[in-house]
């Protein structure tokens, strides 16, 4: 997904401390004990990647709506990090007079508190266009300005989560059920922020998230789409089914979600074309390439 037109993108990591660990710092690279670089400008186009460390555990991603914010007491050290970095993205990069994307997930909950605890405290003049069904009920939730592409088609800033970050800044996205709506929200934003906790980190796509990655299809062309993925780059594809419900899962634009379980790790920029290519899921898949990271925010 690339925005017609030049604009700068910018690549990095603005990281908070790993909860327990001594040192670190919201922004930038300076006191954590990762060692990862801070952020920089790159110009648009293939990026150019520096160090990562960490290692994470299995990771689960939904939508989940429960805005209510543990104590510091019993939060847990993945709840932590998820509100670390959801408030460091909100700190470094929300500025007045911006039209904001609003991702969807359980991490985004911690973003949007902080975004209203700002507009209350700063009377920032501030405009939001959610991913989801979820996230515009969150925008609601907190008081927030809520719009749509009709009316705010340029978006200065999205800041979403993923459900696993690769070496090379790819991400899986979709575990929670959307898709497309993300795709569309971050290939109009100008920057696109992934925040994301610390079991999310990957070296390779696949390590930490093993429920394969999600194809958003229209109904009629699951069967077509799934036997043109394995058919050219093999794995096993499968119809996500509902849980309280009989039959697929549904997305909010009505269609179905394949969760495609490869066998091997592959050149992502070429999956991520020649799914795109396919007539049945143009636009609709969430393999993001790294071209369309601008910053990744991780704790």
């Amino acid at each position: 997904m690339q925005r017609p037109g030049p604009f700068s993108t910018l690549y990095g990591r603005v990281l908070a401390p790993l909860p327990g660990r001594a040192g670190g710092a919201a922004s930038g690279g300076g006191g954590n004990s990762w060692g990862v670089p801070g952020s920089h400008v790159q110009p648009l186009g293939r990026a150019q990647f520096g160090t990562r460390g960490g290692v994470g555990s299995t990771s689960t991603s939904g939508g989940d709506t429960n805005s209510v914010c543990p104590t510091p007491s019993t939060m847990s050290k993945a709840e932590e990090a998820k509100k670390l970095a959801g408030r460091a993205a909100v700190e470094n990069h929300v500025k007045n007079n911006q039209v904001l994307g609003i991702g969807s997930g359980s991490t985004i909950v911690h973003a949007v508190q902080r975004i209203a605890e700002r507009v209350k405290q700063e009377n920032l003049n501030l405009v939001c266009i959610p991913t989801s069904f979820q996230a515009r009920q969150l925008i609601l939730q907190y008081g927030l300005t809520l719009s749509d592409l009709d009316r705010h088609p340029e978006i200065d800033l999205a800041i979403d989560g993923a459900d696993e970050v690769d070496a090379d800044l790819n991400l899986i996205k979709g575990g929670g059920g959307c898709l497309t709506q993300e795709k569309i929200v971050a290939g109009n934003a100008s920057r696109f922020i992934v925040i994301a906790d610390f079991r999310k980190d990957s070296k390779n796509l696949g390590d930490q998230w093993h429920k394969g990655i999600p194809i958003e299809v229209i109904p009629m062309a699951y069967v077509p789409v799934s036997r043109a993925v394995t058919q050219k780059f093999g794995g096993v594809i499968e119809l996500r089914m509902a849980v309280n419900k009989a039959g697929p899962v549904v997305t909010d634009n009505g269609n179905f979600i394949l969760d495609w379980k490869f066998d091997r790790v592959h050149k992502w920029s070429e999956v991520n074309t020649a799914i795109k290519m396919l007539p049945e899921a143009v636009g609709l898949q969430s393999l993001m390439s790294s071209v369309q990271i601008r910053t990744l925010i991780r704790v």
